[in-house]
């Protein structure tokens, strides 16, 4: 999930400028159709159109031509006809959706329940430097976790907002109708409320639906023509945005608890788990620690570290070959057994060495059978110590592949056949 984040991350400006001129040549191309007589050709954008006029509109009893929804057809082109009036009517929900959801961090559901009661004004107590000031808030309604809390309104959301109340007002004689809102998760119709959301499709306004928000933000993910590093179309959903708004705020300097506040998170955990942190993010965030705790202890404390001591620092982090592969002992602790490798626990085999642990072990029962010979009973019982030691690591190995991936093992399990005809019971 936090890749997701990071692919998506640099993407919201060009979504924006993508959903802006969209909602801008919806709205010239509409108004270019309005003034063109029926089945007259206009231009726009070096393109000719044609304005038709529906069949079911040609009837004498609608001389009006009834419609209010403008219709145009691409000269030259065999698509069918498009209603540019609803095309008009989607880019700037569009537009406002992607804003709103990229300054707010709200969820899907929050968006569509928004209403023009939510936004109400706060005014700053005296004790602050800025006393007596009235700013703007959202409130947002509880969902998910039942807990309501306050957004503030910044300038960009406060354009977009006033851009949306704007528009419902001049579509519906200066006012903005009160719509229910049928919550699919509760299944249960909310009171008549001033939604924001809200549009007529047909002959009623109608709250939008979570369906309908991510239909706007793929038609307009589609005008992008952004590609993931698979090469494929890049899509968003609308948690995308609260992901992407709750890295934003902590990697510009927000406290996670206060970002935990605003998303309505009942835990900082919750809210740490949308953190997608960045690699240079990390690297600096850490050099700036480092920064700031030298610049308050005494300069002469530090110094820079001698040939020897950087020598030192860096065989840390080697690793010591012997004959049979890698040991993995920890740097500057002794050798407990005395560089016997072949008994030693931590030793890392190499597969390649395999022929190697093989003669080893040919070697010590060769000396074994020497030392029962001269009656070396000493030596006899630390050469057993080895041999098992050695056997037991030639075991381990031939349970590995030779590319260090453990190799599939044969159970032995039994095979249960059927007997012959001639022995089976006969049925009674």
């Amino acid at each position: 999930m936090h890749q997701r984040v990071r692919e998506r991350l640099p993407h919201p400006p060009v979504l924006v400028e993508t959903a802006e001129r969209v909602r801008r040549e919806a709205a010239e191309l509409l108004e270019a159709a309005r003034s063109t007589p029926f089945n007259d050709v206009f231009e726009y954008a070096g393109k000719n159109y044609l304005r038709v006029l529906p069949a079911v509109n040609q009837q004498p009893s609608r001389p009006d031509h009834g419609s209010v929804h403008v219709f145009i057809k691409e000269v030259g082109s065999t698509a069918r006809r498009i209603n540019q009036t609803l095309v008009e009517d989607d880019a700037p929900w569009a537009w406002a959706v992607i804003e709103t959801l990229r300054h707010t961090g709200v969820r899907v559901e929050e968006l569509t329940e928004l209403t023009h009661l939510a936004l109400v004004s706060y005014k700053l107590p005296d004790q602050l430097p800025d006393k007596g000031e009235v700013v703007p808030l959202l409130q947002i309604v509880p969902s998910k976790s039942n807990e309501e809390r306050l957004l503030l309104v910044s300038p960009e959301l406060a354009s977009v907002l006033a851009t949306i109340i704007k528009r419902l007002r001049d579509a519906n004689g200066g006012k903005i109708p009160l719509v229910s809102r049928y919550d699919s998760h509760e299944r249960v119709t909310g009171p008549q409320l001033p939604h924001l959301f809200q549009r007529r499709p047909y002959w009623q306004s109608a709250v939008m639906s979570e369906a309908a928000v991510k239909r706007l933000l793929d038609r307009i993910l589609e005008r992008t023509g952004l590609r993931d590093a698979a090469g494929e179309p890049l899509r968003y959903t609308p948690h995308d945005f609260r992901r992407m708004f709750a890295t934003e705020a902590v990697t510009g300097g927000l406290p996670v608890h206060i970002a935990a506040r605003i998303l309505g998170h009942k835990t900082l955990t919750t809210t740490q788990a949308y953190l997608a942190v960045f690699q240079d993010d990390l690297i600096r965030t850490y050099r700036g620690f480092l920064d700031r705790r030298r610049a308050a202890r005494p300069q002469e404390e530090y110094r820079e570290p001698t040939a020897q001591e950087w020598r030192d620092f860096q065989q840390h982090f080697e690793l010591r070959k012997v004959s049979l592969g890698t040991c993995g002992r920890p740097y500057g602790t002794p050798c407990k057994h005395e560089h016997a490798c072949i008994r030693c626990p931590v030793l890392q085999l190499d597969p390649q060495q395999r022929p190697r642990l093989i003669e080893i072990i040919r070697n010590l029962r060769e000396r074994i059978t020497e030392a029962h010979a001269n009656g070396w009973l000493g030596e006899v019982e630390g050469l057993q110590v080895s041999l098992n030691a050695a056997m037991a690591k030639l075991t381990s190995l031939n349970r590995t592949s030779t590319d260090g991936r453990p190799r599939l093992v044969d159970l032995g399990m039994p095979l249960f056949t059927a007997p012959p005809a001639h022995q089976s019971d006969p049925t009674p």
